[in-house]
C-alpha cells in the first residue's frame, strides 16, 4: 500500500453489491473499507421487527433465487458466516378462480405434469435452456455486450426472451393456468408485458426455479448482508457505519473508489469534478416504477382456498395473463390499477424463527409508478383476500410503505424502484450509459457497482464483483485475483 493512500479501495454502500465489490478487491489483497450511511449493512438486504415485537420482517428483498444463484457468491461458502438458505416444498404457487392454482415446482417434469394440454410445451420451453444452467447464469450475470463463452445458451435464451412476454405465453401455451403462471414470472421485470424483453425475465426466474430454488435466509434477509460482512473481516476488511459519506471529498484518500449507489447519487457526489457532456448523460438515466409494500404480523397461516399456496413460499396474485398484463400497462401509464399484481411472499411458513410461536408473518408488495403516495393497502388485501378468504381476520398488525419511505429507508430506491433503474433493452444495453466498461466512470480510479450497472436488479453481488474486477485490471494488475 503506498504511503500516500489510507487504503488501496473504498466502497461507498454496504449493500449485496458494494459487499461483493469489497470481498473481491480484499481476496485479491487489497486493503478496503467500506463506508455505510445506516446503522446496519445490507442494503435491500435488511431485516427488522417492522410489526410487533418478535416477529422479523424483510425491509426490502425476502425471496433469493439470484442469491443461491450467483456464480460469486457460491464461491465464498456463506453458509460458514450464518447465511442458512429455506427451500420452500414449491419455490411458486400462482392461485386461480376457485380452488386451483399454477405451480411451479422444482422439478421441470412434475411442473409440466400440472399443465394439461401444455405439459409438452413447458417441457419444451425449459428443458434445453437447463442443460449448461451454470453457464447460461455466467452469461446473463454480466454486461450484455461481451463475447459470449457458451453462445448456443445466449441463443437459444435471445430467440424466445427477447420478445414480449404476452406474445410469448400466446404463441407457447393454450391454456390459462401456464400463461397465467408465464404471466407472473415476467411481471418481475416491471415492463409492459406487451413490450421487449420481458419474457426474458419469465424464462430467467423460471430456469432459477428449476435450477436452485426460490429460497429464503433462516431468520431473515439480513444474513445476507451479515455473512458477506464476515467474509470481508475475515480478509481484514473495515465497514464502517452509521457515515453518511456526502460528497467524494469527505473519503480517505485511496487507489480506487467504488460506489454503490445509482447515477442520481453519483451526481449529487460528484457532479463538480464531473464533465458537463457525462453529466448530461446520467441525468437521461430512467428509473423505473416503484412499489408499495406491506408487512404483516398474522395470526395464522393465510387461509388460502388452494391448497398448493400454502406449500410455496412465494405466490403471486394476479389471476389471468389478460388481467396481469392490464395492471402493469396502467402502472406504466403512471396509473393505479384497481386489481394489481401482488407479489407475496409467506416466510414463516418455512422460517419459525420469523415469528413468536404460532404467529406468522407476511409479506407483499404491488407495483406502481415511480414516486407514488398512493395508498394501496385496500387494493392488496382485495387481491389477498380474493384468493383467501378471510384474510383480513388473521391481521394482528400492518406495516405499509409507500415509495417516499422505501427510498428514505434505502437512498438506492429512488421513487421507489427497487431494481437500480428501468430494465428495458435500451438500459440492459446502457447501463447506466452506453458503454464497453461500464463500470468506469468520468472520473479515473472512481466506479459505479450497484444495480443501476450490469447485469442489473437483483441480490446476486455481481454487479460488484464485475466492478471490481475493472478496478483490478485497471489499477491493481500486481494483485493476484483468485
Amino acid at each position: 500500500m503506498s504511503r500516500n493512500f489510507a487504503y488501496d479501495a473504498l466502497v461507498v454502500g454496504a449493500g449485496p453489491n458494494g459487499l461483493a465489490a469489497a470481498v473481491r478487491l480484499a481476496r485479491a489483497g487489497c486493503s478496503v473499507a467500506v463506508f455505510e450511511a445506516n446503522a446496519t449493512i445490507g442494503g435491500g438486504t435488511r431485516s427488522a421487527e417492522l410489526t410487533l415485537p418478535g416477529f422479523v420482517h424483510d425491509v426490502c428483498s425476502a425471496i433469493h433465487p439470484l442469491g443461491l444463484g450467483s456464480p460469486f457468491f457460491r464461491k465464498l461458502s456463506l453458509e460458514k458466516h450464518g447465511l442458512h438458505w429455506i427451500q420452500p416444498e414449491f419455490p411458486l404457487a400462482h392461485p386461480l378462480e376457485g380452488d386451483q392454482a399454477a405451480v411451479l415446482e422444482r422439478s421441470v417434469d412434475r411442473t409440466a405434469d400440472r399443465m394439461g394440454p401444455d405439459k409438452e410445451s413447458y417441457a419444451r420451453l425449459y428443458s434445453p435452456l437447463l442443460t449448461d444452467w451454470e453457464g447460461l447464469a455466467e452469461e446473463f450475470l454480466r454486461p450484455m455486450i461481451h463475447f459470449p463463452r457458451h453462445p448456443i445458451q445466449m441463443a437459444r435464451l435471445g430467440l424466445r426472451g427477447f420478445r414480449p412476454a404476452s406474445g410469448l405465453a400466446r404463441h407457447w401455451f393454450q391454456s390459462g393456468p401456464a400463461r397465467a403462471l408465464f404471466a407472473g414470472l415476467a411481471a418481475h421485470s416491471f415492463l409492459p408485458l406487451e413490450q421487449r424483453p420481458s419474457a426474458a425475465f419469465g424464462l430467467v426466474l423460471g430456469l432459477l426455479g428449476h435450477s436452485v430454488g426460490w429460497p429464503l435466509p433462516r431468520g431473515g434477509s439480513q444474513h445476507i448482508g451479515d455473512a458477506l460482512g464476515a467474509v470481508l473481516r475475515g480478509y481484514g476488511g473495515e465497514i464502517i457505519t452509521d457515515n453518511r459519506v456526502e460528497h467524494l471529498d469527505q473519503l480517505p484518500l485511496a487507489r480506487a473508489t467504488l460506489l454503490d449507489v445509482t447515477p442520481r447519487q453519483f451526481l449529487a457526489l460528484a457532479r463538480t469534478r464531473l464533465p458537463p457532456s457525462y453529466c448530461r448523460r446520467l441525468e437521461n438515466y430512467r428509473y423505473g416504477p416503484g412499489v408499495f409494500k406491506i408487512d404483516y404480523a398474522l395470526s395464522r397461516p393465510i387461509p388460502w382456498r388452494a391448497g398448493e399456496c400454502a406449500r410455496a413460499g412465494t405466490v403471486h396474485l394476479g389471476g389471468s395473463l389478460e388481467e396481469i398484463a392490464a395492471g402493469e400497462r396502467a402502472v406504466a401509464a403512471g396509473e393505479h390499477p384497481e386489481r394489481p399484481f401482488v407479489l407475496l411472499a409467506q416466510p414463516s411458513l418455512f422460517d419459525p424463527t420469523r415469528a413468536p410461536e404460532n404467529r406468522h408473518t407476511a409479506w407483499a408488495y404491488c407495483h406502481v409508478p415511480n414516486r407514488s403516495t398512493f395508498d394501496m393497502s385496500g387494493r392488496i388485501e382485495q387481491q389477498i383476500e380474493r384468493f383467501a378468504p378471510g384474510f383480513r381476520d388473521c391481521v394482528l398488525a400492518r406495516r405499509a410503505m409507500n415509495c417516499a419511505e422505501l427510498e428514505l429507508k434505502n437512498a438506492n430506491l429512488v421513487g421507489g424502484d427497487i431494481n437500480g433503474g428501468l430494465a428495458d433493452l435500451g438500459q440492459l444495453i446502457a447501463r447506466p450509459i452506453l458503454s464497453l466498461r461500464p463500470y468506469r466512470t468520468a472520473l479515473p480510479g472512481v466506479y459505479l457497482c450497484s444495480s443501476s450497472t450490469p447485469p442489473g436488479g437483483g441480490v446476486h453481488g455481481m454487479c460488484g464483483f464485475h466492478a471490481a474486477g475493472a478496478a483490478l485490471r485497471d489499477i491493481f494488475r500486481d494483485r493476484k485475483d483468485p
